[in-house]
């Protein structure tokens, strides 16, 4: 179903897999790049690392191909992110804060100067939100403005009405695990199903606005996840993952409409 690579016959929309020509006539029509971000990392004992950058991917790719009146691109996913506090368990890849930030930075500068002016970026993976923001504000001051923000913001409210247990999307809990059981039923093992509660901060009531950096170890049973896996099901992450889809395409389709921004066009007298 989710067919992402060009056999012949499908519309290209990966970046990577496009001709020189095919970039000059997309420059034509006001195309919208959308850069799936996430990271490969634990979610579980049930779910597989890449988690965090198959939900966004798999969004993009399924918003280009439904859009036929001008050019969107899926830029090659940036697959590595932020989360140190994930190295308690095996498999996880981690960046250094600055080092995830510089590559994400170059990465929509190249854009940039390959004259692709509207550009989203869907994150995945909740240790990302925070440097993307960063990159964003950065990269304005250099005139270059980009949307960031992450995948669930979509959707929020739904998954909170919605959700038989979990507040949010969780981590390899009911949200994610059901959109990997949409997406990709066949890595998610359906015998180590398990359920935790975040349990990572160790002030509550009036001192809860002091936290740590998280330790994903520290859930309470020590099982990675947040959140409760056994209320997740392949119909509820079909229902989120459409909508989710339905409203970034709804965004790339105003995003083309608008005109680019320019920095002076906010009042500043800097060059």
């Amino acid at each position: 179903m989710y067919r992402a690579s060009y056999d012949g016959k499908n519309k290209k929309v990966l970046w990577q897999e496009l001709w020189r020509h095919e970039f000059l006539a997309a420059l034509e029509g006001d195309p919208v790049v959308i850069v799936p971000v996430g990271s490969v990392e634990q979610h579980g004992p049930h779910c597989p690392m890449d988690v965090d950058i198959s939900a966004p991917f798999y969004m993009a790719v399924e918003v280009a191909r439904r859009v036929d009146d001008f050019p969107v691109i899926v830029a090659p996913p940036v697959w590595c992110g932020f989360t140190h506090y994930n190295m308690g368990f095996p498999g996880t890849i981690n960046l250094r804060l600055e080092t995830f930030q510089n590559l994400l930075a170059d990465i929509l500068r190249s854009i940039h100067a390959n004259g692709f002016r509207r550009i989203i970026v869907v994150n995945g993976h909740g240790g990302n939100w925070g440097p993307c923001r960063s990159v964003a504000w950065q990269l304005a001051e250099e005139d270059i403005f980009v949307l960031s923000f992450n995948w669930w913001d979509m959707v929020n409210g739904e998954l909170r009405e919605w959700s038989a247990t979990d507040e949010g999307v969780g981590h390899g809990g009911e949200w994610e695990t059901a959109v990997q059981l949409h997406l990709r039923a066949h890595l998610v093992d359906q015998t180590r199903l398990d359920k935790d509660d975040t349990g990572t901060q160790p002030f509550a009531g009036e001192l809860a606005f002091a936290e740590f950096a998280e330790r994903r170890r520290d859930t309470q049973k020590g099982t990675g996840i947040m959140g409760d896996a056994f209320a997740a099901s392949a119909e509820k992450g079909g229902r989120v993952f459409a909508l989710a889809c339905q409203r970034l395409e709804r965004l790339a389709r105003e995003y083309h409409g608008l005109p680019v921004r320019h920095y002076r066009e906010f009042g500043s007298h800097c060059s």
